[in-house]
């Protein structure tokens, strides 16, 4: 049929910027065609005809990988106003989306983490902005399945949490009451398990981050800044892209294209390639642990226990702050292949100042490094994995854990919000062991260990192992806590004093760490 085609002659067209049309006609199997450029001259023209109350899809994850140039248009261009945006995070104070927070341009947020954005953080809690919060993978896979024409799909992230039932704040009154709550997600029972119905996401526009792209739109990501930018190319009704360097047609060999033309409706070359890096961090000496403060004194025991729990050939995801630290400790004798939800697999340690790459940042935006045969993909192929149990143990920070094993860490209603980023999902993969780190004690004195949590949930009954500066529990399915390991220094008595719940002892435990 091809060959028929082609010898006859058809007509191929393509759309140009201008909304008008070329065709050249093809014979025989010589094909040729003139020239179609996306390209538009400048950010500000190429953003100038968004109108204010769309819903536009930005890249990036934290500030590795924004679209910065596109942002700083829109900053600058006071018409555009009401803006739906979807993102992972708002970046941090004025840079990133942290530029149209403070310029009011954006109505609501469609997000996974506010994390160290004070300024998103505030907005949020004294009402003025909106903020619907979604669980990191599922925001990745809503965007996937917009991109791919799938109205709705089931996951089990979220069951049993207020992503199902609702009544997550979605805008605060000034008084601080909720205004607007999260509404409750549909069911379904799947092979006697139950699932929350998602419905998906598409943009308005798309506003993306490339390394590279050609004049067809064509585009390249580099290392760890693909993540949320793939998904968000495809899902876009019309997609901008910013790349930091283009190409002519056929200098990209077809088999290095991350996204493939189709998607891409106009393209400019970055103007503020600025790459700022939100959380630098290099590679130090080891300090003297006695000539630490007590306190990190204190994380580095749990972190230490914890790095116990790894096996050699063992793939491994690490939650943000202490969990991220045990890795300094795996044992070399053994491999262990770490995954960082924004699309890294084999992440390696921090890096020496001379190999800062702000391209190369893991889940809590901090520079690293990957080892050899370590590997880049998208945030919904990274989730994939995980939804998928290919991730053999998550490690996790906990606010609270319950007796049978709920976890809460990601919210203090009215107070503090961190957000879901990737916890929910982790936890809420079957067949992935979920080991708790955390502090035994608030810093009141207050237990962390309860009989049940009181704030909202990450997930129901997922920890497996809880390891405290005083302890490891293990939590037994149908039975609760057992204690199975204390700390050097702790009692049986001392864990009874500070734990908010019953719990049983194993016949063999003693100071293990």
């Amino acid at each position: 049929m091809t060959s028929l085609l082609l010898k006859q002659g058809i007509r191929h067209c393509l759309p140009l910027a201008g909304k008008t049309f070329a065709c050249n006609r093809v014979f025989g199997t010589s094909i040729t065609y003139r020239s179609l450029s996306k390209l538009y001259p400048s950010a500000e023209k190429a953003v100038k005809d968004i109108p204010s109350g769309s819903t536009v899809l930005f890249g990036g994850f934290g500030l590795c990988g924004i679209p910065e140039s596109l942002i700083s248009a829109i900053s600058e261009n006071p018409r555009i106003s009401e803006l739906t945006a979807v993102s992972n995070n708002a970046g941090i104070d004025g840079v990133g989306l942290g530029k149209l927070l403070n310029t009011r341009q954006v109505k609501r947020m469609v997000a996974s983490y506010v994390g160290e954005n004070k300024e998103f953080a505030r907005q949020y809690l004294s009402g003025e902005l909106e903020v619907e919060l979604v669980p990191q993978g599922t925001l990745a896979e809503k965007i996937r399945a917009g991109g791919a024409g799938i109205p709705a799909f089931y996951t089990h992230t979220g069951i049993g949490t207020l992503v199902e039932t609702g009544g997550i704040p979605i805008k605060y009154a000034k008084d601080g009451d909720v205004e607007i709550f999260s509404e409750p997600h549909c069911t379904g029972v799947f092979n006697g398990k139950r699932y929350v119905m998602e419905q998906s996401i598409s943009g308005d526009f798309a506003l993306v981050k490339a390394w590279k792209a050609d004049e067809l739109g064509n585009l390249v990501f580099r290392a760890s800044a693909n993540n949320f930018n793939a998904p968000m190319a495809t899902a876009g009704k019309i997609t901008i892209v910013e790349a930091e360097e283009i190409v002519p047609v056929g200098e990209l060999k077809p088999d290095q294209i991350h996204i493939p033309g189709i998607h891409v409706h106009r393209i400019i070359k970055s103007e503020k390639n600025e790459k700022k890096i939100e959380k630098l961090t290099v590679r130090q000496d080891q300090a003297s642990e006695t000539s630490l403060p007590a306190a990190m004194q204190k994380r580095i025991r749990i972190i230490k226990r914890a790095a116990r729990e790894f096996k050699d050939g063992m793939y491994a995801n690490l939650g943000i702050g202490m969990p991220m630290l045990a890795s300094n400790y795996i044992d070399p004798s053994i491999t262990v292949y770490l995954q960082s939800e924004n699309g890294v697999l084999g992440l390696g340690p921090f890096p020496t100042r001379s190999e800062v790459d702000p391209d190369l940042i893991n889940a809590g935006k901090e520079t690293v490094t990957v080892l050899q045969g370590g590997s880049f993909f998208s945030s919904d192929v990274s989730f994939g994995m995980i939804r998928g149990s290919r991730i053999d143990m998550s490690v996790l920070g906990g606010m609270e854990v319950s007796q049978t094993g709920d976890l809460a860490n990601w919210i203090v209603p009215g107070k503090m919000v961190k957000g879901m980023g990737g916890a929910v999902d982790l936890v809420s993969a079957s067949g992935t062991r979920v080991v708790v780190t955390m502090d035994h004690c608030s810093k009141d004195g207050s237990p962390k260990i309860l009989k049940r949590c009181t704030l909202p949930l990450t997930g129901v009954e997922c920890v497996n192992r809880i390891i405290t500066d005083m302890c490891v529990f293990d939590v037994v399915p149908g039975k609760g806590l057992l204690l199975r390991e204390l700390a050097s220094g702790c009692s049986v008595d001392q864990v009874r004093a500070a734990t908010g719940c019953e719990f049983t002892v194993a016949p063999d435990v003693a100071e293990t760490y």
